[in-house]
C-alpha cells in the first residue's frame, strides 16, 4: 500500500492518504508511521496563524542527527513562502532526505 501523508493547513491533496492540518497533528503523524516507509511526504510552510512546519522538520531533522532518519521516498515541499520553502529544502538536504521544492497547488475549499 503506497503512503502519502501530507501537512497541510489548507489544501486538500487528493492523492494523500493522510493529511495533517496543524504541525502538531503533523508530528503525531509522522510518529505513528515511525516504523514505515513512507512514499511521499508533502509539506506546506505556512499552517495558519503563528503555525509552521517548522516542528515537523525539526523532527525529521532530530531523527536523522540520532542516525535514524525516517524513510522517505520524497518530500515535496509546496509553500507559497518561497523563503519558507527554501529554508525547509537546505536543512532536509543537509540530512540526505530527496527533497524537492514544486509549486504550490491552489487551495481548495468545500
Amino acid at each position: 500500500m503506497t503512503v502519502i501523508l501530507a501537512v497541510d493547513d489548507v489544501r486538500e491533496l487528493p492523492r494523500a492518504t493522510r493529511i495533517a492540518r496543524t504541525s502538531q497533528e503533523g508530528v503525531r503523524l509522522l510518529e505513528e508511521h515511525r516504523a514505515r516507509e513512507i512514499d511521499e511526504l508533502w509539506l506546506d510552510h505556512d499552517l495558519g496563524g503563528e503555525d509552521s512546519i517548522m516542528p515537523v522538520v525539526t523532527l525529521l531533522e532530530r531523527a536523522a542527527f540520532d542516525g535514524r532518519p525516517f524513510t522517505i521516498g520524497t518530500v515535496y515541499v509546496h509553500s507559497a513562502n518561497p523563503i519558507g520553502a527554501e529554508t525547509v529544502v537546505r536543512v532536509l538536504k543537509r540530512w540526505s532526505y530527496n527533497v524537492r521544492q514544486v509549486p504550490a497547488p491552489h487551495p481548495t475549499t468545500s
